[in-house]
């Protein structure tokens, strides 16, 4: 998923160049109780995207197809199931935050 949206968006470096001035960026941490539907904010909740509601609130599983979706659905509810998403991942579940993808920019002239 992650991929997918990496493509739709330009680089930080594209974005600073096209705004000029003085930018700077600052990364921003993803809350643990984040309720935006973003795939990173379910960083340490992964069963919320075993919910289909959650997938459609979120832009990115419309560019990916229905065949690789069901797959990654059925391979992260394996994963929860058998516990070795928790074995992999488990730390996540009580991490207060998570320094992912987002990014403020502020430009100034």
């Amino acid at each position: 998923m992650m991929a997918t949206e990496a493509r739709r968006y330009p680089s930080l470096d594209r974005i600073t160049a096209a705004l000029g001035g003085d930018v700077t960026t600052t990364r921003l941490p993803i809350p643990f109780t984040c309720v935006d539907g973003f795939s990173e904010a379910y960083y340490g909740r992964p069963e919320r995207l075993l919910d289909p509601g959650a997938r459609k609130a979120n832009s990115a599983w419309a560019f990916v197809d229905e065949m690789t979706a069901a797959r990654s659905v059925n391979a992260l509810r394996t994963a929860i199931e058998d516990g070795s998403w928790d074995a992999r991942h488990g730390r996540l579940r009580v991490q207060p935050s998570y320094e992912g993808s987002l990014v403020l920019v502020v430009a100034r002239p």
